[in-house]
């Protein structure tokens, strides 16, 4: 199965866990494609079967710069994606009042898309984690599981 890892970072948390996400992946397997900063094209030449969104939020719960572009494309183009699987980490912290707002954002869209939720959305707080490529692991095996089955 083809794995599409849509990542947006703002001082790279949220990269450092898609990088170890698509290691996981491909080592149960997956063809896993990521790269940061990657337009609607590129990842629909990709052709993938599952997309996994890992975001940290921005501002007031925006998404981060790296990313909103492929999100407004993604919502202005709507791919057709009905049925696909999907899955989102987000990264936030939880002294905000907008606590994980870009997981959310993409969470929300994949759901217009038409998108099934693989797995409920994985919310790492920053104020509780130094490693969150670390903490997403077993949330990561849960996910193979879920795409195999």
């Amino acid at each position: 199965m083809k794995v599409a890892i849509l990542s947006g970072s703002v001082y790279g948390a949220a990269e450092e866990v898609a990088h170890g996400a698509a290691q996981l992946l491909e080592s149960a397997g997956f063809e896993a494609w990521h790269k940061a900063g990657a337009s609607l094209e590129e990842v629909l030449a990709f052709e993938p079967q599952a997309v996994l969104a890992i975001t940290s939020t921005t501002g007031m719960g925006e998404l981060p710069g790296n990313l909103q572009d492929l999100y407004y494309q993604l919502r202005d183009r709507f791919p057709a994606w009905s049925g696909l699987p999907s899955a989102v980490i987000a990264l936030g912290d939880s002294s905000y009042d907008t606590f994980c707002g870009g997981g959310e954002l993409m969470h929300e869209l994949f759901a217009e898309l038409g998108m099934r939720e693989a797995l409920p959305m994985l919310r790492l707080d920053a104020s509780e984690s130094v490693t969150p490529e670390d903490d997403a692991q077993p949330w990561l095996a849960e996910l193979i599981t879920a795409l195999r089955g």
